[in-house]
């Protein structure tokens, strides 16, 4: 049995309005798989991955992480197994200093002190920011509260890592140090994202959405070349996959 795996099988949802937001929705991701999620804003991602840990649930059909099904019952769980990093930090961080924030998931676990400390430690040397674990939150750069973001999912022990969109509003050097980061997590990772070059980099397989269903699941690179399916999509090639222009050299 495997705790590394998730699975969706003709999921819908609706909002409470009636607005649909996906529709007959399919797919298992494996251990240790890295899987991008694209599409254009409201194609559904962020819905979808709502999901996955129970912060919302399917109209019908179902999801399961490894063995059980994602159901109220069983929310303690699956969150343990699938750590979720927000679009906004903020939306993370919000406690008086980063050693709070990261503490505060494993204290709720009911961990002994010892035990909730070695988690605050390791989770924050992982993500580079063990320098910033008696700071405030809120006096941190975009970047740093990315990091610590992060930090505050690793110290739970995830066996999954789902994120939603991690490189939006990251200057460049914080966007690569962030993408060099999650190459070294052996975790199974499903992102939700725009960054198509990231994707690429980061994940060899890439989910396609539209209108809240999925029109494309293969492997990265052959998604990414297939001009009429991004562009269906509303999607452009990465940069690193564009033909150069007449006045770019090679």
């Amino acid at each position: 049995m495997s705790h590394h795996t998730i699975e969706m099988r003709d999921v819908d949802f609706s909002y409470p309005d009636g607005t649909p937001a996906l529709e007959g929705v399919s797919f298992t991701i494996t251990h240790g798989e890295s899987v991008a999620i694209v599409g254009a804003n409201g194609a559904g991602k962020s819905t979808l991955l709502m999901h996955l840990n129970g912060f919302l649930m399917p109209t019908s059909g179902a999801v399961r992480v490894g063995d059980a099904p994602v159901t109220k019952e069983t929310l303690r769980d699956v969150r343990k197994t699938v750590g979720m990093v927000f679009q906004d930090p903020d939306d993370q961080l919000f406690m008086p200093t980063v050693h709070e924030d990261v503490a505060f998931g494993p204290m709720n676990l009911g961990l002994p002190v010892e035990e909730i400390e070695t988690r605050v430690d390791d989770a924050l040397e992982r993500v580079n920011a063990s320098r910033l674990k008696n700071r405030p939150p809120y006096r941190l750069s975009g970047g740093e509260k990315r990091a610590v973001a992060i930090a505050t999912v690793l110290a739970m022990w995830p066996s999954i890592l789902v994120m939603d969109e991690p490189t939006s509003n990251l200057d460049p050097r914080a966007r690569r140090d962030l993408i060099e980061l999650l190459r070294t997590f052996e975790h199974s990772k499903l992102i939700a994202t725009h960054d198509l070059d990231m994707a690429l980099d980061l994940c060899d397989r890439t989910i396609v959405m539209k209108d809240g269903a999925i029109t494309a699941d293969g492997p990265t690179a052959e998604i990414f070349s297939d001009d009429a399916l991004l562009d269906a999509s509303r999607l452009e090639r990465p940069l690193s996959m564009r033909d150069p222009g007449p006045g770019d050299t090679a």
